[in-house]
This record gives C-alpha cells, structure tokens and sequence, in this order.
C-alpha cells in the first residue's frame, strides 16, 4: 500500500481518536465516592442528606464538588472558634490553624486530633490527597504540601462543607 496523503490523514485521525479514547478512559471521574460505600459513625439516605444539606452543601458533601474560590464567607472568618463539618458537626479545625493561603478557599495547617480521614484522589487527571470528615465521610476538599510551618501542609477546604462555631 503506498501512503497518500489519504491514508495518512487517516491513520492520523485514527491514531488521535484512540489517544483521545484512551485519555478519556484513563483519566474521567472516579468511580462512585469510597465514601459511599464504607461505613462510617453517622449514616443517612441520599433523601435524609438532600433534606438536611442546602443544594450546595449536598454537592460538595455528598458529590465531592468543588466550591467557586472567593464565594465562601469562612474565607473572611478570623474570630477565635472551630470549623465543623456542616453534615455532622464534628470539630475539624481550630481556628488557630487558619491561614490565608490566596487560594479562595479555607486553609488550615493543621485538623483537630481524629477529625480527617484521608482518600486517594486521582479525578481530572492528577494524584490528590482529599481531605473527608472522618465521621460522616463527608467530602471537605484537599489536602497539599505547600503550606506553612509547623506541618508544610495546606488543607483547602469548601468552605460550604462547614459551619463556624465561635468561642
């Protein structure tokens, strides 16, 4: 067979399908949220969740969203006090770990004691560590290495997946 410029466009347009087909195979959304399925303290139906949580807080909680960055008014939170996880309560972050990162979200450098569980995150193409209230398993945000002192971490969080608690 000699090679037109036909049969080259062809297997080009071939060979980028194929690369596309693959992208898209390897790197689409993660399966159903781990979370789902593993038992955790506090346990409700999809229909319990949607009646206690606002729209937004159900789509970040329960479906791993993501907040716009700068929507969140935790963002301007500065009184002393703790970060609860909006589905349950549970403490997760004193309000002497908040820092302002300039990412749009809250950040914090370090949880509480026994507040965080911690999942592979591999959605969008890339490895991430998210961040999940170890009771409810309810989805927080991320977690990244690029904070400051003492512990060098950044935990990015929705700001809707919380409630503020002053002191």
């Amino acid at each position: 067979m000699s090679l037109t410029r036909r049969n080259v466009l062809g297997i080009g347009c071939m060979a980028a399908a194929a690369g596309l087909f693959g992208l898209t195979a390897c790197s689409g959304a993660a399966p159903a949220a781990p979370a789902r399925t593993r038992l955790f303290e506090v346990m409700r139906s999809d229909a319990q969740w949607r009646e206690q949580l606002s729209p937004a807080q159900y789509a970040v909680l329960r479906g791993k969203s993501t907040e716009r960055a700068f929507t969140s008014p935790l963002n301007s939170e500065h009184r002393r006090g703790t970060f609860v996880c909006a589905g349950c309560a549970l403490p997760l972050f004193s309000s002497a770990t908040k820092f302002d990162s300039g990412t749009g979200w809250p950040s914090f450098w370090a949880p509480l004691h026994d507040a965080i569980g911690e999942d592979r995150d591999t959605t969008f193409g890339m490895v991430r560590v998210e961040a999940h209230c170890r009771r409810c398993g309810g989805h927080l945000g991320h977690v990244f290495n690029d904070g400051p002192r003492p512990t060098g971490l950044r935990y990015c969080m929705n700001g809707v997946a919380m409630n503020f608690v002053a002191a």
